[in-house]
């Protein structure tokens, strides 16, 4: 990995891509600390630390919603508006037709910045009427309280944009997806608090165990990265696993020469859909903590949203939504269809299978099994080592669990594969040699 970062740098292309996603995600991070006008930051943070919904809510943003700060609403209001839209063009045939032109694909990039910008709005509203019954807002003198909410609300909301916007911009002009890259630069930044509140916090069981304190602490921190570092080397083997469906072109003779006659393959991952099942489960998850802050005062929604928040009801949900998630997304960017139909122009075809219908029947059938498997394997591990790190109360195992670890591992290895692409374009070995 360090001799790919190394031989990155080497290129000058490669080399302005990392350093521009690094300053993006930095000025991310410095957003994070500007606290929107007339806000009581204590006040807030105590709201959201005894509030479950709110704290699951906060944890995709790196703290900027403890301290209500410009980026407090974070990349979600993106991404559900980006689900939205997957959604509804698997649904109405006009925008899944609009998603395969460039220009329908602009369009349709527009209409979900559209919906960004009203999903914030509605998100800061809620995020405003919630805090000030806590207390969070502090009263400016010469300022009507009508003229600060509104600057709250806009600050907010602008927030929202600055991030969408740096989101795209990485996606374009960096490397790696926006998206991904800003959720990961949040849960990254918390582990370091993680560490100094692990240390800090009493430790309030044992397990039997006579060691004091101090070496409870040490003890269970050390056993908790070390499920974590076999976690993330079982993620990277997972990652890595393929189903490789063999490809046979037919011989042309045109003239004196000969076309085609090579074998070649279709490699499908047991994982295609990457992190997307996990970021698009969170961000459904999110959904009733964020109705809950336009509405606060619904009992019903306020139980629903914590029952989601954390807890047996947070990873049953979680589970099946990865489930869903893994085979939308997969049949969303892997059509056998198409697939068939340019083997089929090309004059290839698999083994054994007849062109055509067959072709697309026997591709469907192998892509659905191999997902199902990858699948139940994200769900695991996000549910399972976020059962483990709950019964234990350690803040470092609250910060690596399974649904963020799933994230980062899997951002990064998107990432580190994009730039191995990129070398191996230029013959540098790397990485994954």
């Amino acid at each position: 990995m360090l001799k790919t970062i190394v031989n990155a740098f080497k290129v000058p292309e490669l080399r302005k891509k990392i350093l521009f996603v690094l300053a993006v995600v930095a000025l991310y991070r410095i957003g994070c600390y500007i606290p929107a006008p007339g806000v009581n930051v204590n006040a807030v943070t105590n709201a959201v630390e005894t509030n479950p919904s709110l704290q699951f809510l906060g944890l995709f943003s790196g703290g900027a919603l403890q301290r209500m700060s410009l980026f407090a609403l974070g990349v979600m209001p993106y991404i559900t508006g980006s689900i939205i839209m997957q959604l509804l063009q698997a649904a109405i045939p006009k925008l899944e037709k609009m998603s395969k032109e460039e220009a329908g694909q602009r369009r349709i990039t527009q209409i979900t910045r559209y919906m960004t910008i009203g999903i914030s709005t509605i998100e800061a509203i809620g995020l405003l009427t919630l805090f000030n019954s806590y207390g969070g807002l502090n009263p400016i003198p010469g300022i009507s309280p009508w003229i600060m909410r509104v600057l709250v609300v806009g600050t907010l909301v602008a927030g929202s944009v600055l991030i969408m916007w740096m989101s795209e911009l990485i996606t374009q002009k960096g490397i790696g997806n926006g998206m991904s890259m800003m959720i990961f630069a949040s849960i990254v930044s918390r582990f370091p608090l993680a560490f100094v509140e692990t240390f800090q916090s009493k430790a309030t069981q044992t397990f039997g165990l006579h060691v004091g304190i101090w070496g409870y602490r040490i003890i269970v921190t050390l056993v908790i990265i070390l499920i974590m570092l076999a976690v993330i080397a079982l993620i990277i083997y997972i990652e890595g696993g393929q189903r490789r469906i063999p490809v046979q072109y037919a011989k042309r003779i045109i003239g004196r020469r000969q076309y085609g006659g090579n074998a070649t393959y279709i490699p499908l991952k047991v994982n295609g859909a990457n992190v997307v099942p996990i970021i698009f489960a969170s961000a459904i998850l999110t959904i009733p903590s964020q109705l809950n802050t336009v509405f606060p005062k619904v009992a019903w929604l306020s139980r629903t949203a914590n029952f989601l928040g954390a807890g047996w009801g947070n990873w049953v949900i979680t589970f099946i939504l990865i489930v869903f998630f893994a085979y939308f997304y997969t049949a969303l960017v892997f059509n056998p269809v198409d697939i068939s139909d340019n083997m089929r122009k090309q004059g290839g075809f698999i083994p054994g299978i007849r062109p055509g219908s067959q072709t697309t029947k026997f591709i469907e059938t192998v892509m659905n099994r191999i997902t199902l498997p990858g699948a139940l394997f994200l769900g695991f591990i996000a549910i399972g080592s976020s059962i483990v790190m709950f019964y234990t109360k350690n803040q470092v195992a609250q910060q690596l669990g399974g649904t963020s670890i799933l994230i980062m591992v899997g951002v990064a290895l998107e990432t580190m594969q994009q730039i191995e692409a990129q070398l191996k374009m230029r013959r540098y070995d790397g990485f994954f040699e």
